[in-house]
Formats: structure tokens, sequence, C-alpha cells
């Protein structure tokens, strides 16, 4: 049986198309995935990401088993409320899953995948017993992301109350809510490339909130729209830029280790460290086709002056572009162009770096 996330039955109703997304049933969509992804770039939409795991981690040694077990450090965050983007990395240096964390007035939060879920959840508690740390997953909440330019003017009508709080939040800062909503918690993330806001809220208000939104005018959206969108903005996921066998470094996400101080110890750094004193031999480009045809995943990629083939990690259609990109992983060394086979064709394509819009601006 697939898991269903509080907002199911709302999403049908409102005519989601749904479909078996990691063993959940999500809406793809609700008729139209480019006017979705429009919105987003022009206005707000909304995404249902409770499939999305939240984990708060306790206890007087919480800061020390985290800087154990993630590349980045989290000594960074010294205020309340800032988050972390950062690896979680296996004994071998590649990535188990990429996840955000907070500092919260009790511990940490942490920010995980679904398709990841029961293995993240493996591995942390197995490293907790070392740490005299409380590790406690939260079921009970459910999160929204509201994205787009006129996003966080929306959420705010819908939360006036606490529109002081959520306007002087800085990107990359959350911060609980206020009286009845306590228990929320609102931070300026995403994965879009559009500003706004994630926000976790008790699964038993969630309904009553996504309405609420839908009624000032902050469109639904499904998870085609955030995939065409995370991939214009340049943004990883998990099992095609990054997996178990992925090093950091090979994934574009050098700069979510922190290497100081140097007698940090990190699950994986030894074998990275190595890796980044020899030199990667791959790197994540950007490629752009202006001709007829769509990019996808797993699609060869042929390099000039070597024989080693890339391949494309992720790929699609841009409806803000108008044109197909995609994500590749190449050898690494200076490149400006290239040829993907499609059906046995080699097409010409661009090399560019791997991010392609930004709060609605191309950058290619």
């Amino acid at each position: 049986m697939l898991n269903k996330t509080p907002l199911a039955q709302l999403h049908e109703t409102m005519g989601g198309k749904m479909v078996d997304f990691g063993g959940w049933w999500m809406p793809v969509n609700y008729g139209s995935q480019i006017e979705e992804h429009n919105a987003v770039r022009t206005d707000a939409g909304m995404f249902d990401v409770s499939h999305m795991t939240v984990v708060d981690v306790h206890g007087e040694q919480a800061q020390a088993f985290l800087r154990y077990l993630l590349a980045n450090d989290v000594a960074k965050l010294t205020e309340q409320g800032k988050a972390l983007y950062t690896g979680m990395l296996n004994d071998e240096g590649g990535v188990i899953d990429d996840l955000i964390v907070y500092l919260m007035p009790l511990g940490y939060r942490l920010v995980v995948n679904c398709a990841t879920r029961e293995k993240d959840l493996a591995w942390i508690n197995l490293q907790a017993q070392k740490f005299t740390v409380e590790v406690t997953e939260r079921p009970e909440l459910a999160m929204i992301a509201v994205q787009g330019p006129n996003a966080r003017k929306k959420v705010c009508e819908v939360l006036a109350d606490d529109a002081d709080t959520l306007n002087k939040l800085d990107v990359f800062y959350g911060a609980a809510l206020s009286g009845a909503r306590s228990e929320w918690f609102a931070a300026r993330t995403g994965y879009t490339g559009e500003d706004g806001f994630e926000i976790i809220v008790p699964a038993t208000d969630v309904n009553t909130f996504w309405q609420q939104l839908a009624d000032h005018g902050v469109a639904p959206c499904g998870l085609g729209s955030r995939d065409t969108l995370r991939l214009e903005a340049g943004m990883n996921l998990y099992g095609h830029e990054m997996n178990d066998e992925t090093s950091p470094l090979v994934a574009n996400m050098g700069w979510t280790i922190s290497w100081e101080p140097t007698d940090r110890v990190f699950i994986g750094r030894s074998v990275i460290a190595a890796e980044k004193a020899a030199g990667i031999k791959q790197k994540l480009v950007g490629l752009v086709m202006r001709s007829r045809g769509v990019l996808r995943d797993g699609y060869e990629v042929v390099v000039p002056g070597t024989d080693e083939r890339g391949v494309i990690t992720s790929g699609t259609f841009s409806p803000t572009l108008g044109v197909s990109i995609a994500i590749a992983r190449v050898p690494t060394g200076s490149v400006s162009s290239a040829e993907v086979i499609i059906r046995g064709k080699r097409v010409a394509v661009e090399v560019v770096k791997p991010c392609f819009v930004r709060k609605g601006k191309a950058l290619i």
C-alpha cells in the first residue's frame, strides 16, 4: 500500500493527477505542468513536500554527533533558526543523502529525502550509538513549500499574525511561529531557484493552511513542475546527480564540505580528502540543446579531445527557456561544446555552468 500525506484527499478533490512517487501517492500535476511551472516563475505556487522526513536531534552531544555525521560543520550554526545544506557520507565517501539541518532551541532539526528515509534513519541511528544523543523522527508533521516572486507576500497575508517574523527572515534562516502556531516552523529555503518559504506544520493543520493559500491565489503544483524548476535552477536530485557511490566532489558539492578545522573527523573525510589531493576525474556541467528534441537521463555525452564518454544525469524541456537542458557528468577539463547521442545520432549541445535560471532570469 502506498504512503499518503495528510493532503492526499485534498489533492484529489482539487484535481491533482496522483501517481506513485517513491512509494508515496502524490500529485504529478493539476492539469498543466507548464502552467504550474510558470506560476512559480512569475507569481506563486505551492508544493506538498510532506513526504520529506523531519528528524530532531537532541542531547548533550548533539553538536559533536552531527559534526561527525555530516560533511558540513554544524558548528557554523551560531544563531537560532540558521540552516545549513550538507551531504551525509558513507565510509567510502559516497553521498547517502543531501539534507538541510537547522539550529533549534533544543538541538537540531534535519530534513531528509523521502526516497532515502529508511537508509537515512538506519545510518543516523547506527552512528548515534557512539554519542549521548536522542534521535526522534517527527511523522506527525507535514510540510508545504511556497515558492515564487510573490510567495512571501501571499504567505504573509495568510499568516498575518506572524508577518513581521516572516518578513525579517534572511535566506537560509527559519523561525517558529507564535501563539496557536508555536509548533509551526517556517524557513526561507526552497528547491526552485525562486524566493519563498518551506513551512513545517502539524498534520492536523495542513489541510486548512493549503486551502487558505489557494484562496489567496497560490497555485497548487505537482512534482512534475518541481522537477523542471529545480533542474532549471541547477539543483541536484538524489539518485541522479549523487548517490551512495558518487563523491560530493564529483557532484559539485565541494562547497558543502568543511575542511576546517583540520582535526575535525567526519565520516568519509579521509577518502574524499585523498580524492581531492589526487584531482577529480569527472564533474557536473550544464548542457543546452537548441535544436528540436529533449535531453533525457542516461543519454551518452561525447566530449571533444577524449575517448571517455559522459552521461546525462537529469534532462528535460525548459518551459522558461523554451529549449532542452540537462545536467551531465563528464570528464574534467575545459570544454564549451559536446555532442549527445540521441537514438544513435550525435546532436550538438552547448556546455555551460549547471545553472540555467535563477529568480526567473535566464543565465544562458
